[in-house]
């Protein structure tokens, strides 16, 4: 499917870019204060986390400088639903304040959840899954490619496809992305696997704090059907370290080597009489 059949989803964006545009170049004729009890939120909303401290943050800027952008809503049945600026929103309430400054955007109901989308994806750090949702959202609304979206969006036709490659993910390993726990280089190396490794690999991410590089490694011995460590050794291994520690040993086990710090001679002693006792 071209660009030029989906006209929609292009004039959606130029919508968005027209708002963005008087947004950024507002005046006091432009926006206006509005009660924030009469603002309802976007049902499309894409995001589902917040970032409190990100948000704690905004407020103390906010309340040192004011607040610089407006958020962006339209009108409906005397009340106001949000199109933009949810961050913004849940700040200034955060202060206690009662209004906000906003632009009323002339902009169809219909459109709503599309704009919700659009306006995430190029103004908001969405995290890695909220991201691939949007973009899933969107292709299934517009009936576009990934190579259409990309171009519509200007991001990569690879970084679409990876993006959207986290959802073949558990939904587990989906919600710890999403969170934060696991990192999204964590997630481009665990795309693949089946649901054990894939298991298997974010409970050592997690448990063992394993960097990216540790963990292609680790996909590495999986697809070249190499042994790894079970359950069992690794309980075992654990109690080893346990032990060491008690006697005063440095120890550290990672991707099946296990390694005593001996830092001096007295160290070495310790151990060799140790052994010998056995």
């Amino acid at each position: 499917m071209g660009l030029n059949k989906d006209r929609g989803l292009s004039s959606l964006i130029s919508d968005m870019d027209t708002v963005y545009s008087k947004e950024l170049g507002f005046d006091k004729n432009q926006s206006t204060m509005i009660e924030i009890d009469q603002i309802s939120p976007n049902p499309f909303q894409p995001r589902k986390n917040f970032d409190q401290e990100a948000l704690d943050e905004l407020a103390n800027s906010i309340k040192e400088f004011g607040l610089i952008q407006p958020i962006i809503v339209f009108k409906k049945n005397n009340k106001f639903i949000l199109i933009a600026g949810e961050r913004r929103l849940r700040a200034v309430k955060a202060l206690g304040k009662k209004e906000i400054l906003a632009f009323i955007a002339d902009i169809d109901e219909n459109k709503l959840r599309e704009l919700a989308l659009i306006e995430n994806i190029q103004r908001e750090n969405l995290n890695p899954i909220e991201l691939a949702n949007s973009y899933k959202d969107l292709m299934q609304v517009h009936k576009i490619t990934q190579e259409n979206l990309a171009e519509l969006i200007h991001k990569s036709r690879t970084q679409i496809t990876n993006t959207l490659r986290l959802l073949n993910l558990d939904i587990r390993t989906q919600e710890l992305i999403a969170s934060g726990k696991i990192s999204q280089g964590h997630a481009k190396v665990l795309v693949g696997l089946d649901q054990k490794d894939e298991k298997m690999l974010v409970d050592s991410i997690i448990g063992q704090k394993l960097n990216v590089r540790d963990t292609e490694k680790i996909v590495k011995k999986i697809k070249n059907n190499e042994s790894l460590p079970n359950q069992e050794f690794e309980d075992e291994i654990k109690k080893l370290k346990q032990i060491l520690n008690r006697f005063g040993f440095d120890c550290k086990n990672k991707n099946n080597d296990f390694v005593i710090h001996l830092e001096n001679i007295d160290k070495i002693k310790k151990l060799i009489k140790m052994l010998e006792k056995l």
